[in-house]
């Protein structure tokens, strides 16, 4: 078995030799806003690679309440540099993981409840170094991607998150 193959040997920290032979821009498969479906299971195959002992899926989902109040459905708005911003946050972490690839979509427009509105899959050679990157990733896209929601509730009010 060659490294170039994905199926080399690895140590505990999933790196073949030390290092991952691919480049964070390659590691990073998928980060992209989108009108449509974000598929959890597509998430998790294109993360994994032969190389992978553990993928971490992570699924944000409109849920039907929030502080108490009943939810109807969500809209999220984008800013126009979200996208970059989104791609951006995706190859940092790519970079602090050597060993890492992660796919990450957003949602944008309308959600109804039990859609899925952000959906990330982070493989790694071990589940810690999975669990940690996704967290990370999953935070940091809430903090530094600029992408709003607004909150439709059953009385009638809305309210807007994130501004």
């Amino acid at each position: 078995m060659s490294e170039a193959s994905g199926d080399a040997p690895l140590n505990r920290e999933g790196l073949s030799g030390g290092h991952s032979q691919d480049s964070a821009e390659d590691r990073v498969v998928a980060a992209f806003l989108s009108e449509e479906t974000l598929d959890p299971a597509r998430a998790e195959a294109e993360a994994w690679s032969q190389r992978a002992g553990a993928v971490v899926v992570f699924s944000g989902i409109v849920r039907n309440h929030d502080a108490g109040q009943p939810v109807q459905k969500l809209n999220y708005t984008a800013h126009p540099s979200a996208e970059r911003r989104l791609q951006e946050v995706a190859l940092e972490l790519a970079s602090r993981y050597e060993s890492i690839r992660l796919w990450v979509g957003h949602r944008v427009g309308a959600l109804e409840i039990g859609d899925h509105a952000l959906v990330a899959a982070v493989a790694s050679g071990h589940r810690q170094e999975a669990f940690a990157a996704c967290a990370e990733l999953v935070e940091e896209i809430k903090a530094e991607v600029p992408i709003w929601k607004e909150q439709f509730f059953a009385d009638g009010t809305r309210e807007w998150v994130g501004l």
